[in-house]
């Protein structure tokens, strides 16, 4: 019985490091961003491309800021211009994700990004 249980146990943590060593944890960090951006009302088509991107260049702590960030008092809960997502983005108080946030929005607008699979 303990013999089985260790085979269980060894043949699992393979499992997961393999789904760790072949990208698992970066797709579904990509589907997640993938996801906000969709629910703060960016087409899916420039979601799934942003976050692509994002994903690439930024830092899971970089994107765990973007993702808490949300309309304050006064705001619309969905941003109406580019103005609007850019000062929140902004409030995040990092440069970089704000430069490769603005950077892949305008990328994917312009249809230059490459789609995520």
């Amino acid at each position: 019985m303990r013999r089985t249980l260790l085979v269980i146990l060894v043949v699992a943590l393979a499992g997961l490091g393999l789904w760790g060593y072949f990208g698992g944890v970066e797709e579904v960090t990509q589907r997640r961003v993938e996801a906000a951006l969709v629910d703060a009302g960016v087409p899916q088509e420039q979601a799934g491309c942003m976050a692509a991107r994002m994903t690439e260049r930024l830092t899971l702590n970089q994107l765990r800021k973007l993702e808490r960030l949300g309309a304050q008092e006064g705001e619309t809960a969905t941003p109406l211009s580019s103005g609007e997502i850019l000062a929140r983005v902004r409030r995040v108080d990092d440069p970089e994700a704000v430069e490769v946030t603005a950077t892949a929005a305008a990328i994917c607008a312009l249809g230059f990004g490459r789609r995520a699979q």
